[in-house]
Parts: structure tokens; sequence; C-alpha cells
């Protein structure tokens, strides 16, 4: 390993991300050095990593590598692996329009959870195909503090369990998973989302993100939350013909979701690459132990 490993740090919708480049795949991160690299305070900070890798150079990834150059080796900032991020795809895409690798316009971007279609717009903002929703079946219920919700169900390539609340601060502090139930339901945990209305296809949320704890931002979350919320207000697109688009806020910013009556959502927000940098790898070897 070199004594020195380049390193970016960006965000979407404040949803933070340390940025790894390593095209070949020649850097190992494994999850004790992802969680250093995550950590606040005796790290450089952040929701997750974005491992920054041709899908070519990729077992995981070369199935896709005919579709999408580039693969999102995303680790939550445990440094357990994610299926998916959605802002986490923005700002990967913002990191290869920075560097050179692309420009504005379309592109494709591997990630567990499939090719994902990015277009990034002159007036900066970057949207992201986010696939369909999955809503399996079942009542799902989540806790906090004594009081219970019913949550829907909603995969997104990652789970998540959507609850309408009354105040934001039903969602009490978000440093633990809230319980849920059945456990079946999501036998490798979920991000549970608390929801308020803002006005009409106008919501607010907040989120504890699986591995990661409460985040400014989760880009599925919100997609999950919109496709919930059109269930809710009878506005399902694949039953009405017309596409639903919902204004989303979060702590660290707005998001645009859009889903259409063919299923596929997409998601329109900032993102933003704010320094860059170099890794002391020696560091990191003594911070993993």
């Amino acid at each position: 390993m070199s004594t020195r490993i380049p390193f970016l740090k960006g965000h979407g919708t404040e949803n933070d991300f340390v940025i790894v480049p390593d095209p070949e795949n020649a850097v190992e991160l494994s999850p004790a050095a992802v969680a250093a690299l995550c950590d606040r305070r005796a790290g450089i900070g952040g929701d997750g990593v974005l491992h920054v890798v041709r899908s070519a150079a990729h077992p995981e990834a070369r199935g896709m590598a005919a579709e999408a150059e580039w693969f999102m080796d995303y680790r939550n900032a445990d440094g357990s692996v994610a299926e998916m991020c959605g802002n986490g795809v923005r700002v990967f895409a913002r990191y290869l329009q920075h560097a050179g690798h692309t420009t504005e316009g379309d592109l494709a971007i591997a990630t567990r959870g499939g090719v994902k279609a990015v277009h990034i717009a002159k007036d900066g903002d970057i949207t992201v195909g986010m696939g369909r929703a999955r809503l399996p079946e079942g009542d799902v219920t989540v806790s906090v503090g004594g009081r219970s919700w019913p949550a829907r169900n909603v995969n997104m390539g990652n789970p998540h369990a959507v609850a309408f609340v009354d105040d934001l601060a039903d969602a009490g502090n978000l440093l633990s998973p809230p319980p849920f139930s059945p456990a079946s339901a999501y036998p490798d945990g979920v991000n549970v989302e608390f929801v308020v209305d803002r006005g009409p296809r106008h919501v607010a949320l907040r989120v504890h993100e699986r591995g990661s704890g409460e985040t400014r931002s989760c880009g599925t979350g919100a997609c999950a939350v919109a496709v919930a919320a059109a269930r809710r207000d009878g506005a399902d697109p694949t039953a009405t013909g017309t596409p639903a688009t919902y204004t989303v806020d979060l702590p660290g910013g707005t998001l645009v979701i859009t889903e259409r009556p063919d299923g596929e959502i997409e998601m329109t927000g900032s993102a933003v690459i704010v320094a860059e940098g170099e890794i002391d790898a020696k560091w990191l070897e003594t911070a993993v132990g």
C-alpha cells in the first residue's frame, strides 16, 4: 500500500462521504479502516465511504462493466457494506465530473443495487434514476420511547420503514436503531424514516440510517417516503397514470422525488465536493490496529 492515499470529501444535502479514488481496486478497505476514516473526531468524518473503482476491476461489478465504467463500492460509517445510497450516487457522479471522467449530461454508475442512470444538469443539480420501489406485504411497526406507529415497508434496493408522525420530535434522538416488529420483516436491519406533512405533496423527515445512525439526509429514504406518501394520498402513479412529484425536506436540504407511471423513480438534488487531500496509510494501519 502506498504511504499516502488520495481522498476527497463531499456531500449531498449534507449526507457526507469520504471519497477514495481507486480505479484498479488496489486499496484494501476493511470494515475497521472504513470506520476509522468515518470517525468524526479521530478520522476524516463521514456518513460513509465512496470507494471509486472501475467496474471491470471489482469482482462484484464485472458483470456490469459493459453498461457502466465505474462502480460505487459503498460502505456505511460502521464499515458494513450497503446495497445503495442515493445521495452517495450524486456525490459519486460529482466526483467523476470533478476528476474529468465525465461531463454534463448522462452517465451510468454501477452499484450493488444495479446500474443507475444519472444526469448532470447545467445548473449543477444531479438526477439519479433510482429504479422501482418494492412494497413487501405485511404490517410493520416501529417504536420510540414506548410509543409505536404503523410503518410502510418500502424497499429501494435497501430496506425502509416509513412512519408518519405528528411531530419530528417523536423520533427521539435516533442514536440507536428504533425497534421494529416483526423481526422477520427486516432480517438485516432497516433504515427508519419519521415523516410529517408540510403541505400538498410536501413532506419532511428525520431518518436513522442502518449502520450510520441519524444522518442529515438519505436519498433512498426520501424516495421511500415519497412512495409511501403517494400511496397514502391516493396518488399511486402506477394506478392513476400520472407522475407524482414530492418535495422532501431533510435536515441537510431538499430533494425532489418523482415517481412515473411505469414505477421508475427519479431523485434530484445537489452534490458538492468540499475538499481533497491525502490519507496517511501508516495512520490508517495504526487506527485499524
